[in-house]
């Protein structure tokens, strides 16, 4: 596992409360209780301020799970 990627978990363990080793690319809200409106909110903000990216509306509303959040972050030249 790349740093980036280990970057990527940490974030989204941190945001939602769970373990790293509990993520995946089909990670999604519905298989994370909280990953609710709020946290993917909060999830969205941790990224753009981590990874030092802008999401658009579109991107942010296409993202089902994990695997859409690295499509999106790739999109803005981050290697996964």
């Amino acid at each position: 596992m790349n740093d980036t990627i280990k970057k990527l978990n940490s974030i989204i363990a941190r945001v939602l409360r769970i373990s790293e080793t509990n993520i995946n690319d089909l990670t999604s809200p519905e298989t994370v209780p909280s990953w609710d409106s709020y946290n993917a909110l909060m999830l969205v903000s941790e990224l753009e301020a981590g990874f030092s990216v802008h999401f658009t509306i579109d991107e942010v509303v296409a993202v089902k799970n994990v695997g859409d959040v690295k499509a999106a972050l790739r999109k803005h030249g981050i290697e996964l």
